[in-house]
């Protein structure tokens, strides 16, 4: 199908058409349109769109497994019999990419790996790296402030909740700017040396395992010698029956903390000051009302959620909004449609700064998988928008990048999982 023109959506791929990349939001009403649950003949999964049926898988880990909720159509490693793949799943759970993550465990093993992040994200801590975020907020911008312009995403929206949660965490100071490389791509993660086989040759199947050799040491040093951090915390934690976690299980939490704490968000920082660079009057409101601030960027997870697919896989038959779904069957979790669900949201297209129920968004999940840096993020957004209106004014969208107003152009990330620019160019003045 040639790239351009108004689609077919009988006949749009999800998973590869630009176009779908560029604007979703027209394919997602396509699919509300035939049913808030919907087949997709095209590659055999089920989309949910509805908001309450979306949250009813969510919080239902007995009927739909987690397995592959980072994959999509990832074909299952065996053959479907019967209603109840249960034990099928389990015996073949290590064939799945990413099924050493916490964000493919179902219960009871999601219920005890969980566990060892409670306690993590105290109020009292977030308070005490908030004041770290004024700190590198301030930083950051002097880096760009002076030239009047600058790739947002680059310059801001990544580096920014990289390092937070690397110091959150308690990833040495030392270390910031070599992941600030690494994750900007100008590091081993895109040295193809640095592919991890096992001994038969095979790449292993775990993407972030380039961050192994790191977050090894960092436990391994915390269970020697404490300090006042996460990962110390982390290192030390019991499973609720008073078990010692290998030094792997939490590698594999920490490291998995550690990238979705800072791509997601990423996409969130761009998408908030792409709008705002949008509208002026937006950006004086805000400058005004600051206790607006929070629900703006509430607004922004419903309107341009960072987690553009989630998956589930039906452990047993089951019928969802009467529709039957048989066992083995790839559910497509969509929050970006379920937030513009308009039986939850009025006029759910349009942005609204004081949108009285803007947190009941679903970007970050419900039920067991609920994302346990939501708090952190909301904090990022939030001091991100006030740190920006403070010291930059007149924020608009570069037109030798992007375009004029009636023509904009914008590039996204050309991934089903995730949603978000792959680069902002923004002007504004320094204010005094």
């Amino acid at each position: 199908m040639a790239d351009g023109g108004a689609p077919d959506y009988g006949e749009v791929n999800f998973f590869t058409d630009p176009r779908v990349a560029r604007d979703p939001y027209p394919y997602y009403e396509y699919l509300r349109g035939q049913c808030p649950v919907a087949r997709v003949p095209s590659s055999g999964v089920v989309a949910v769109t509805g908001y309450d049926e979306l949250v009813a898988v969510y919080r239902d880990s007995a009927t739909f497994s987690a397995v592959n909720s980072s994959l999509g159509p990832f074909p299952l490693p065996f053959d479907v019999t019967g209603d109840d793949i249960s034990e099928q799943l389990e015996s073949h759970r290590d064939c799945f990419p990413m099924s050493e993550h916490l964000v493919s465990f179902d219960p009871p093993k999601h219920t005890a790996h969980r566990a060892l992040l409670n306690g993590l994200f105290t109020p009292k801590r977030l308070k005490e790296n908030e004041e770290f975020m004024w700190r590198l907020a301030d930083r950051l911008i002097d880096e760009f402030i002076g030239d009047g312009r600058c790739e947002f995403a680059a310059a801001y929206g990544q580096p920014f909740p990289l390092l937070v949660i690397a110091d959150l965490l308690g990833v040495p100071e030392a270390d910031h700017s070599m992941f600030r490389e690494l994750l900007a791509g100008k590091g081993p993660a895109e040295d193809p040396g640095w592919v991890e086989r096992d001994e038969h040759g095979s790449v292993n199947m775990n993407p972030l395992a380039y961050l192994d050799k790191w977050f090894t040491a960092y436990i391994t040093d915390r269970r020697a010698s404490p300090q006042h951090d996460i990962l110390t915390e982390m290192a030390t934690q019991r499973f609720p029956d008073g078990t010692l976690p290998a030094v792997t299980d939490l590698v594999r939490i920490a490291t998995f903390l550690f990238i979705a704490g800072h791509e997601t968000t990423a996409r969130l920082l761009s998408s908030a000051l792409r709008v705002l660079a949008e509208d002026r009057d937006l950006q004086e409101t805000l400058r005004r009302n600051r206790e607006l601030v929070p629900n703006f960027v509430e607004e922004m997870l419903r309107l341009e959620s960072p987690i553009k697919s989630d998956f589930r896989l039906t452990r047993v038959a089951t019928t969802l909004a009467g529709v039957d779904v048989a066992a083995g069957t790839t559910m497509m979790l969509l929050p970006g449609a379920a937030n513009r669900d308009p039986a939850h949201f009025d006029c759910p297209a349009e942005l609204r700064v004081d949108r009285p129920n803007a947190r009941q968004n679903v970007a970050f999940a419900r039920g067991v998988h609920s994302c346990p840096g939501g708090p952190l993020a909301r904090i990022e957004g939030r001091v991100t928008i006030e740190r920006i209106l403070d010291r930059l004014s007149d924020i608009r969208i570069s037109e030798t990048r992007h375009g004029p107003p009636e023509a904009r152009r914008f590039d996204y990330v050309p991934l089903y999982i995730l949603r978000g620019l792959q680069a902002l160019h923004i002007e504004f003045s320094a204010k005094p």
